[in-house]
């Protein structure tokens, strides 16, 4: 099977023709192209997220949180640190 890597839409994928012939595009995070970076390496399966991402997450959901609140009228009670 010929795969390619390639940026597309703004991210790495992999592209490939599968058995019936037709181009099919993955993920190059979803596949093994690349070789484990530190985290994945030291991690050993043990944890799927990094302490920044779950960060960064959390802001995102107390933002998408108040624009709900907002819209739904709601005053935010919830002590802040």
């Amino acid at each position: 099977m010929l795969t390619t890597r390639k940026q597309n839409w703004g991210e790495d994928r992999v592209t490939f023709f599968d058995e019936d012939g037709h181009l099919r595009s993955l993920l190059a995070s979803w596949t093994n192209v690349d070789e484990p970076d530190a985290f994945t390496s030291a991690a050993a399966g043990r944890s799927w997220l990094r302490v920044d991402d779950l960060a960064r997450l959390r802001v995102l959901l107390d933002e998408v949180r108040g624009a709900l609140q907002r819209r739904n009228g709601v005053k935010n009670n919830t002590p802040r640190k």
